[in-house]
C-alpha cells in the first residue's frame, strides 16, 4: 500500500481500534480513513464545508468548523482530520474542548500546530491535540 491510501489506512485503523463514535472533519472526496473505520464495524460520520460525493454508508453533514453546528458532532468520542489546513486546528481544538472528546490530526508532511500535541505512532504520526477529561469543569457535576 502506498501514498495517501497507506496514510488513510493507518489513521482509520487507529481510530477504529480506539474509539466508538468518531467524526471525520474535512473529509472532502476522500473517505478512505472513514472506510477503514466503517469496515471495522464502527459507525463513522463525516463533515466538510462543501458538499462531497461520498458512499451511502457514510453519514455526512455540511458544516463550517469556524462556526460549527454542534448537532453534527453529538455524542462523538473523537474528532479526527486528515491533512487539514493549519488554520483549522484552533477551531478543531475549541470544538473538541467544547464537546470534551479527543482530537486526532494527521498533518501534511512535518507540519504541526503549537507544541504538536501528543504524537501517536500508528504507522504514521498522528497528533492528539486534546484528550477527553482535560477540561476539569466538564468532568465535575
Amino acid at each position: 500500500m502506498d501514498g495517501y491510501k497507506h496514510i488513510e489506512h493507518c489513521c482509520g485503523s487507529y481510530i477504529a481500534s480506539h474509539y466508538r463514535n468518531p467524526v471525520e472533519i474535512g473529509v472532502g472526496n476522500n473517505p478512505e480513513a472513514a472506510r477503514c473505520v466503517h469496515e471495522a464495524g464502527i459507525r463513522v460520520r463525516a463533515t466538510d464545508i462543501r458538499a462531497c460525493q461520498l458512499p451511502p454508508w457514510l453519514p455526512f453533514a455540511c458544516d463550517d468548523i469556524f462556526s460549527p453546528d454542534l448537532s453534527c458532532y453529538a455524542g462523538a468520542d473523537v474528532l479526527y482530520a486528515v491533512r487539514p489546513a493549519e488554520e483549522m486546528i484552533p477551531p478543531l481544538i475549541a470544538l473538541a474542548e467544547r464537546l470534551d472528546c479527543d482530537l486526532v490530526v494527521y498533518h501534511l508532511g512535518f507540519e504541526s500546530y503549537g507544541t504538536g500535541g501528543t504524537v501517536i505512532d500508528c504507522g504514521v504520526p498522528l497528533h492528539c491535540y486534546y484528550r477527553r477529561g482535560q477540561n476539569p469543569s466538564k468532568s465535575v457535576d
